[in-house]
């Protein structure tokens, strides 16, 4: 059996809005769980109970999202900076 190698080069991983992008995430999971508590009892007359709390689930673990990207972003700036001053040297 071969061993399977690449036959190009991976490309570099997309950097946009990453902050921005977990923020607006959480806030939507967070707005669906609020706008579905009014309609709690129908939730679980009919089985789905489990919708609402994937929403706050779904909330709560975008604000650890949010901790760990925006210390994701600012290693990357301190990367970046002391980089950019050696360079400087």
């Amino acid at each position: 059996m071969a061993k399977w190698t690449p036959k190009h080069e991976a490309p570099e991983p997309l950097e946009g809005p990453v902050v921005a992008t977990i923020t607006g995430g959480t806030v939507l999971w967070f707005v669906l769980f609020l706008v579905q508590l009014p309609f709690y009892g129908w939730f679980d007359d009919h089985g789905h109970l489990w919708w609402v709390w994937t929403c706050l689930a779904g909330g709560g673990l975008g604000l650890i999202g949010i901790w760990y990207v925006r210390g994701r972003d600012a290693a990357l700036k301190r990367h970046a900076a002391a980089r950019e001053a050696a360079a400087s040297r």
